[in-house]
């Protein structure tokens, strides 16, 4: 896939823009095997955000911080999507994938059925920052084959916009320009935007679609509200609305992503997410009887 660099193009029309329905904090935790990073998405968000199920920012030029890694884990039932935009990041799985994520690349991996895997910096110093979100999978694809796509940063498309606003397009479409990925079922936008200081970004969004913003560099404002660095502001799901327009106070950084919801059962067990409880008793018996990843 070569490189996808499209022109300055004009703004997107959204004449009704959807408000702030509320602003979220992350929660600092640890994953893996001792890798420190926030919990931006939670699992008490799970419904509200459907069909997103997690996001960590993980971020540190403290190699202790992040040099362990996430060794072997399972998943199934669901999608992981991990956008790297600092260091290097090497993944393996039991499907006979293997890549090296770097920066600005994308890896993007549907569990289906079950797949074991692992992910370990490729680095002893210096940043490791990059973001990891969780994308449910609708309940006839959970049992589905395992997949696996690396993308570069080289391949992923991008546009700048007339405002001089710079869009990677992880997945969707937004401004003419398709993204990476895409999806029927959940239609999921991953965008990351660079926004210079008083620039401005509109994108059209349906109605019914969930959606919110992470910015992870600046401030941002959207209506009448601030967004300040390293806060979700979540997306009112306004029935006549078409869209979100953002304004930047300062050079900033933020991701936007929406998604059709599933609107089905969620249960979940760590690693596993499925619709039923005795789906993830059986999850956690064919893990334990090494079935999982068969």
């Amino acid at each position: 896939m070569s490189t996808v660099t499209q022109p300055r193009v004009p703004p997107a029309c959204v004449n009704r823009p959807r408000v702030v329905e509320r602003l979220v904090t992350g929660m600092p935790t640890s994953d893996g095997a001792g890798v420190k990073l926030t919990r931006v998405l939670t699992q008490a968000l799970q419904r509200r955000l459907d069909p997103y199920l997690m996001l960590d920012a993980f971020g540190s030029d403290q190699p202790d911080d992040y040099i362990a890694g996430f060794p072997d884990h399972p998943h199934r039932g669901f999608e992981t999507v991990t956008y790297m935009i600092a260091g290097r990041m090497l993944h393996r799985d039991s499907a006979g994938h293997e890549g090296l994520l770097e920066n600005g690349g994308v890896q993007w991996m549907t569990a289906g059925r079950g797949v074991i895997h692992a992910e370990i910096p490729q680095q002893e110093e210096g940043v490791m920052e990059g973001f990891q979100l969780w994308l449910n999978l609708p309940a006839q694809d959970k049992m589905s084959a395992p997949w696996y796509r690396d993308f570069a940063a080289a391949e992923l498309p991008r546009f700048t916009t007339t405002a001089g606003v710079d869009a990677v397009v992880i997945a969707g479409e937004s401004h003419g320009v398709t993204g990476a990925v895409s999806r029927e079922a959940t239609a999921p936008l991953y965008l990351d935007l660079h926004l210079p200081a008083g620039s401005c970004f509109v994108q059209p969004l349906p109605a019914g679609h969930n959606a919110f913003l992470y910015v992870y560099r600046g401030t941002l404002k959207i209506g009448d509200d601030t967004v300040p660095e390293r806060r979700m502001a979540i997306l009112a799901n306004d029935a006549d609305s078409d869209g979100v327009s953002i304004e930047a106070a300062a050079d900033t950084r933020a991701l936007l992503i929406a998604g059709r919801p599933l609107g089905e059962p969620i249960a979940q067990y760590g690693p596993f997410v499925m619709n039923t409880e005795q789906e993830i008793y059986q999850a956690v018996a064919d893990y334990r009887a090494g079935r999982l990843a068969a």
